[in-house]
């Protein structure tokens, strides 16, 4: 009986190390990743299988293609009826270099480049909030709020009070917070706004599967289809710096955008809202014309694990090997795959000037040792590395020789380009981008530049901390 037990046992443990080794073979892109998990699966009986079935298989690109093909999620244009159709803007003369660029985003992209808008930036919530604020105050038809988080202090409170006011007295108001981000505040908003007449529903609640991927990070505020608000900005006191409501303020950046583009914005807007809800508006009240704003050449980027491309990675590459002269890169997390460090490289080899500005403290202990695992490697290359002092910099910028930009909520991770939903905004206009570039450059002047030699000199019980956070930069 022992030895026909040990022989089951046995054929179980080949027949699952056999269908994980089958899987893997099948299933995965990476050579790298596929021998490690084949040996895992081979060298530990039934307990290789098993961690493979657990932390090996991809299900978030998977789960997120059924939500769209089953019909949960919707995309594109097409599913909105009386939605304008703007016509794709030619390239002005003096962004003409960037033309590949411009030929690679058509392709991976639904959403047209359009003409016409104005994009204004907004620092910190000294500025962002009091103009979201007035934009509520002023609409007269729909207020539409998106957001990762949504404090409920008193800067929250001051939102909520704004909400339910447009919503007394007859604005069509809806509020979509991320389940997950909900839960970094007490009171959540969407007790705060019971009772009301605001509509609020969450993105993936906890408790309909505990995703702790394919949150929703957009940030999108969009008032009667015509005055929109997007970036890296949360609603909550700790982006009120000066003066400071919380002990650790967050500083970032935050674009009010007016023009056609505004109509992209909407959309993404009311396809999460359908998803979440699963409520199509789709009439032309959300959809008003929009007057031309300004000169900016504006597309609006909606990337998630649904999406047939990783949009904003293939992005991103192709700006650095379309890069003329310099790129500039400001964010909060930095964790780079092999493809961006690659990318990067080469960028800086070819005689590219490329500059990244990363914050001195970060709120994410793990985050900051695993990005210092990553920094010798670019540091070798040429490209120049600064920390830049508190308050923690939480802004999000990428801009290519002051003629291309792109904003938005995604930060150089793969939390945000690989499982989470993101907005970004990618704009062709010099003087826009030359803003932002000066910024990016008194920003520079008060930080300190980081050396090889700081690296290499790191004792090292830091170094074999900072490589075991590197291990866990898929999951970061």
């Amino acid at each position: 009986m022992d030895i026909f037990l040990l022989t089951l046992a046995a054929g179980v443990s080949i027949v699952f190390s056999l269908l994980a080794v089958c899987h893997a073979l099948l299933m995965k892109r990476d050579p790298r990743s596929a021998l490690g998990w084949i040996v895992v699966s081979v060298t530990l009986p039934l307990l290789g299988p098993l961690l493979y079935w657990i932390m090996g298989i991809n299900r978030i690109h998977r789960r997120a293609r059924k939500w769209q093909q089953s019909g949960r999620r919707i995309a594109g244009r097409d599913a909105f009826q009386v939605f304008p159709q703007n016509a794709p803007a030619p390239l002005p003369a003096d962004t003409f270099p960037l033309r590949e660029l411009r030929a690679l985003s058509d392709l991976v992209v639904s959403s047209p480049l359009i003409t016409g808008n104005r994009v204004t930036p907004l620092h910190n919530g000294e500025q962002a909030y009091p103009a979201m604020l007035q934009a509520i105050d002023d609409a007269r038809c729909s207020v539409h709020l998106s957001t990762y988080i949504f404090d409920g202090d008193s800067t929250g409170r001051r939102f909520v009070a704004a909400l339910r006011s447009a919503a007394d007295r007859g604005v069509e108001v809806r509020v979509l917070v991320d389940g997950l981000g909900e839960k970094y505040s007490s009171p959540t908003a969407r007790k705060l706004l019971n009772g009301s007449s605001v509509q609020v529903s969450r993105f993936l609640p906890l408790r309909q599967g505990g995703y702790l991927n394919l949150r929703n990070h957009r940030k999108i505020l969009v008032t009667d289809g015509g005055t929109a608000f997007t970036g890296g900005m949360n609603i909550g006191g700790r982006h009120m710096v000066a003066p400071a409501e919380t002990r650790f303020p967050v500083a970032d950046l935050h674009f009010r955008v007016d023009g056609p583009v505004v109509a992209d914005l909407q959309r993404v807007f009311l396809e999460d809202w359908h998803f979440a809800t699963g409520v199509l508006l789709d009439d032309e009240r959300y959809f008003p014309p929009q007057r031309e704003a300004g000169t900016s050449l504006v597309r609006v980027v909606a990337d998630g694990p649904d999406k047939e491309f990783r949009k904003l990675n293939w992005i991103i590459m192709g700006a650095l090997s379309c890069a003329g002269s310099r790129v500039r890169i400001m964010t909060p997390y930095f964790i780079p795959d092999r493809a961006l460090i690659s990318a990067l490289a080469t960028t800086a080899m070819r005689g590219i000037d490329v500059t990244i500005l990363l914050p001195a403290v970060n709120n994410l202990p793990l985050v900051h040792w695993a990005t210092r695992s990553y920094l010798w490697e670019l540091l070798q290359c040429g490209i120049r590395i600064f920390y830049q002092p508190p308050p923690f910099a939480h802004t999000k910028l990428f801009l290519v020789d002051g003629l291309w930009s792109l904003i938005g909520s995604a930060n150089l991770d793969p939390r945000s380009l690989r499982l989470n939903f993101e907005l970004n905004l990618e704009i062709y206009d010099r003087e826009m981008t030359g803003a932002l570039e000066r910024e990016f450059m008194e920003t520079l002047a008060c930080s300190r530049e980081v050396s090889l030699d700081e690296m290499d000199a790191r004792p090292l019980p830091e170094k074999i901390r900072d490589g075991a956070a590197k291990l866990l930069s898929p999951y970061l």
